[in-house]
C-alpha cells in the first residue's frame, strides 16, 4: 500500500477538514497553514499573513521563537508526560512556578492546567471549597472560558442558553459601576473579573473601582478573582495587567501568552489558600496533563523573554506609532491597552468586509464575542514598527473600500 504523505492529501486537505474536523461555526477560514515563524503564518500556496491577533493571545513572542523551541526541543530530547500533575518533581514545573512567585506579590502557588477555560473551573472549586459558600459573581459582557462552569458566568447569554441548566447561583454586574458592589455580600465566594475586558470590546478599568472592589471583597471575605488570561503576561505593557492598578487578587488565571504557543494555563493563589484542595478530600483537583512538562519549559522560556529583554519596555512606542496610524473617518473609536486593540467600526458588517480584505492582503485580524461593530488587534509583542505601518496601511486600504 502506498504511504500516504502530507503532499500527495494537500488538495484535500480543506474538504476534510470540512468533513472530519468538529467545526465551531457553518463558515470557519479554513486557511490551510504550513508554517508559521515570528509574527507571520503561511499557506500551502506560500503566501504569508502578517498574525495581528497572535492566534487570539497565546503567540506572545510570534510564532516559533528561538528560545522557546530551544527550550521545547531540549525538553522532548529529556522527558514528556511521566504522571497525572502534583505526584512527581518535575524541574520545568518547579522552575516556572519558581519564577512567577517571585514576581508576584504574595501569591506563591501555582496550579498548571491545560486552558483558561480550566483555569477559571479550578479556581472556582478552590473559591468554593476555600469559603464554604458556592455563589459567584461576574461581570456582564466577560469571558471566561466555554466549559459548564466557566460558561456559567457568561452573560448575555448568546453562547450559552442552547446548553441550559448551568452552575445556579452565578449573579452579575457591570463592569465599572460602583452601584454594583452592594450585590458583594458574606454568601458569595468569590468574584471573578478581567482586568481590562477583553470580549466587551476591550474595556480597561477604572482604577478607583478596582481598588474599591478589592476592599468591597476584603470586607465580606469574598475572594477576588482576576482574569488575566487574555491581559497577562505582556499584553498591557507590564508583565501583569493588576500592577498598574494597585490591586492584588486572591486568585489569578493566566493562559494563553502564558504558554508560549504551547497549550498551558494556570490559577495562582497564595499557599494557604491553595492548600484547601489537598484535604477534606485528598485531590481536591486534579489533571492528567495539565503542567505539561514541554508546555511548562516553553511557559518558563518565555517569561524569562519578557523579563530579561526590553520587549515590556517597547509596548508604548509601538502602541503609539498604531495609534497615529489607525486614523480614518470610519474608524469611531480606537480603545488600546497596550499592544491590544478595538478599532470600532459602527457595525458588524463593515468589521467582516474589513476582515475579509485584510486576509486577501496579508493581514490577519478579527472581531469580539460581545462587541461585533469592533476589529480586534492584538499582534505579538515581537512586531516591528515596519510590521505596523503594513498592517495598519492595509486596515486603511481596507477602511477606503
Amino acid at each position: 500500500m502506498p504511504v500516504s504523505t502530507p503532499e500527495s492529501n494537500s488538495i484535500s486537505h480543506r474538504s476534510l477538514f470540512l468533513r472530519h474536523v468538529a467545526q465551531t461555526s457553518p463558515a470557519p477560514l479554513a486557511l490551510e497553514i504550513v508554517r508559521a515563524e515570528g509574527c507571520y503564518i503561511y499557506d500551502r500556496t506560500g503566501k504569508k499573513y502578517l498574525d495581528l491577533i497572535a492566534g487570539i493571545g497565546p503567540s506572545v513572542l510570534g510564532h516559533r521563537h528561538p528560545q522557546v523551541q530551544a527550550a521545547v526541543e531540549q525538553q522532548v530530547n529529556s522527558y514528556w508526560h511521566t504522571l497525572v500533575y502534583g505526584e512527581y518533581v518535575l524541574a520545568p514545573q518547579v522552575e516556572f512556578a519558581r519564577l512567577l512567585a517571585e514576581n508576584l506579590p504574595g501569591l506563591d502557588s501555582v496550579y498548571f492546567v491545560n486552558s483558561g477555560a480550566e483555569a477559571t473551573e479550578g479556581a472556582m472549586k478552590l473559591a468554593k471549597r476555600f469559603t464554604g459558600r458556592y455563589k459567584f459573581l461576574a461581570c456582564r459582557n466577560a469571558y471566561h472560558g466555554s466549559t459548564q462552569g466557566a460558561a456559567s458566568l457568561m452573560d448575555p447569554t448568546d453562547f450559552t442558553r442552547a446548553f441550559q441548566p448551568l452552575l445556579p447561583g452565578i449573579g452579575h454586574m457591570n463592569f465599572n459601576e460602583y452601584a454594583d458592589l452592594e450585590k458583594i455580600d458574606a454568601s458569595i465566594a468569590a468574584v471573578i473579573v478581567e482586568t481590562v475586558q477583553g470580549e466587551a470590546g476591550l474595556i480597561p478599568p477604572d482604577p478607583a473601582w478596582l481598588q474599591a472592589l478589592r476592599r468591597r471583597c476584603t470586607e465580606t471575605g469574598t475572594l477576588l478573582i482576576l482574569d488575566e488570561i487574555q491581559a497577562g503576561f505582556g499584553r498591557t505593557g507590564a508583565l501583569f495587567a493588576f500592577e498598574k492598578f494597585g490591586v492584588i487578587p486572591d486568585i489569578l488565571l493566566l493562559a494563553k501568552g502564558f504558554g508560549g504557543g504551547m497549550p498551558l494555563g494556570a490559577f495562582i493563589a497564595r499557599r494557604e489558600l491553595m492548600q484547601a484542595l489537598t484535604h477534606d478530600p485528598v485531590l481536591g483537583h486534579i489533571t492528567t496533563f495539565g503542567g505539561h512538562p514541554v508546555c511548562c519549559a516553553a511557559g518558563l522560556a518565555t517569561l524569562k523573554v519578557l523579563l530579561e529583554s526590553d520587549l515590556l519596555a517597547q509596548v508604548p512606542q509601538k502602541a503609539a506609532l498604531f495609534s497615529e496610524l489607525l486614523v480614518h473617518p470610519a474608524i469611531l473609536e480606537l480603545r488600546s491597552a497596550g499592544l491590544w486593540f478595538a478599532v470600532d467600526l459602527g457595525s458588524f458588517d463593515k468589521v467582516l468586509a474589513t476582515i475579509r480584505y485584510c486576509i486577501e492582503n496579508g493581514v490577519i485580524t478579527d472581531w469580539f464575542l460581545f462587541n461585533e461593530r469592533s476589529l480586534r488587534i492584538a499582534p505579538p509583542l515581537t512586531i516591528t514598527l515596519e510590521e505596523i505601518r503594513f498592517a495598519c496601511g492595509v486596515i486603511v486600504a481596507a477602511l477606503n473600500q
